[in-house]
Formats: structure tokens, sequence, C-alpha cells
């Protein structure tokens, strides 16, 4: 008996270390979702587009769609989320524009064909990288530029917000970190000490000297509404909810709600 009782407990254990081994060796498989290329030219998805390079601390030189509009508002810097490329933010850039914004779309690395592989550190050099371009080769005044972060993005550009403070940061459905959403969804995994990224929006949002909107669909079944007003709270900003809308209904990508939380902070 045991014997039985050790072989049963020595099973569990290799069953434990095989389920959180694979959890940790391929994880970042299951947060960024990337689409490669190729893709079409900026100029075939909004007239007057332009694809642009930026290079990264790091060397690597990552494609983009620089969408400028003549006497613009503002330029908004979209940083995505994690799953896709920037063809499935061309409709959020046509609203954009159409506003009198100009808009930069860009793809992190590892994402539309884009060299490297993506992590939070990573991540960082990517949207520091595409507002260099933006202030120092579209010429952009760093008082005229706006940062937009979708969900995972939020968290990108809330970090680049507390070091280089936008003119205004929108954060579409923002997790409070990325420990706090992942244990919704992987309630059985120790996920807080499992992760190799953290994607603290709260704590970067709290460091930020600019408006902050917050944009949210109150049914969003990935993002729990609550962590979008945590976040919120945390920046003493402004929270708009979208009622009924889900976490990639066509409402939050470039719905009304969305586009006037962004033109509302253009001046």
């Amino acid at each position: 008996m045991r014997r039985r009782v050790l072989w049963g407990l020595a099973v569990v254990a290799i069953i434990v270390v095989v389920v959180f081994g694979g959890a940790f060796a391929f994880q970042r498989k299951l947060v960024f979702l990337p689409s490669g290329g190729p893709l079409p030219a900026a100029s075939e998805v909004l007239d007057g587009g332009r694809d642009v390079t930026v290079t990264t601390g790091d060397g690597l030189r990552l494609a983009a769609w620089h969408f400028p509009v003549d006497r613009s508002r503002a330029t908004v810097l979209v940083a995505p989320g994690n799953a896709g490329n920037r063809l499935l933010r061309a409709p959020l850039a046509r609203a954009l524009t159409a506003r009198g914004l100009s808009v930069l779309l860009l793809d992190y690395r590892g994402y539309g064909g884009n060299p490297g592989d993506p992590t939070e550190a990573g991540l960082a050099l990517d949207v520091r990288a595409a507002r260099e371009f933006l202030v120092r080769d579209a010429g952009v005044p760093p008082d005229r530029l706006l940062y937009l972060g979708e969900s995972l993005g939020s968290a990108v550009v809330a970090e680049l917000a507390a070091e280089h403070p936008p003119a205004g940061l929108v954060l579409r459905s923002p997790f409070t970190d990325l420990a706090a959403v992942g244990a919704r969804h992987y309630p059985f995994l120790p996920v807080r000490w499992l992760l190799l990224d953290e994607f603290a929006t709260e704590r970067h949002v709290a460091r930020v000297d600019a408006p902050v909107t917050v944009v949210y669909g109150t049914a969003d079944s990935i993002v729990p509404p609550e962590q979008s007003r945590a976040v919120a709270r945390a920046a003493g900003g402004r929270a708009v909810e979208v009622p009924g809308a889900d976490h990639n209904d066509r409402v939050l990508l470039d719905g009304p709600a969305l586009l006037d939380a962004v033109t509302d902070l253009s001046g």
C-alpha cells in the first residue's frame, strides 16, 4: 500500500512538473499571437499612406505605416494588442485620419513580417523607436503626440508615457497587469510565479503626467471590466464604458467612443 501511495505521489509530481514546465516554456506562445506578412503597401490601404521603417535600440528594423494628414490636429501613435498585425488596425487609421489626425500604425518585432521575437522588453524598445521616428524624422512636436494602446498595448504605451509624456493617453480595454488577467483565464496555474513578462499597466499609469482616458466594454470576456476601471483610477483619468461591448467587438476597435476619446485629447 505504501509503495502504491508513493508511486501515485510520484505520478502526480511528474504531471505537475510537466504542466507547470510547459506553461513556463511556452507562455510567450500563449501571450503573443502575431500574424505575419506580406502586407500591402500603406498607399494601397489609405491614400497618402507611407511605408516607413523604425530602428530599435537593439538594431531591429521594423516596418510600420505612417498616415500623415495636412494641418493635422495631432498625431496618434497606435500600440496594438497581442494579436494580428497592422492591417487589422487599418479601419482605425482610416477613421482617425477622417477626423484630422495623423496616425502611425506600428507592428512589434515578430509581427507583420518584422524580425525578432516579442518580449516585454522588446516591445518597449519598439514603441520608443516609433516615437523617435515621429519626433525626429516626421517632425511631430511632442506636445502634439497622442498614444493609443490596445489591451496589452496599453501597458506598452503607459510605460512609454511615464518616461516620455504625450499630449494625451488613451487606453482601450487595459488590464491591471498580465498576471491578473492571466489568473482569470488559468486559475489552476500560479501565473504570477510563472510569467516572464509583467506588463504592469496599473503601476505605470500612476506615474504618467498627462491626461488619460480609458475606454472599455462592460461585457469584456477577456479583460475583466473592473481591471480597466482600476487602471483609470490609478491614472486619475476618465473612464468611458461601452455598454454590452466585448473585447474585440468592432465598436471598441474603431467605434465612436474610442474615436471621441482620442479627438477629445487632441485639443
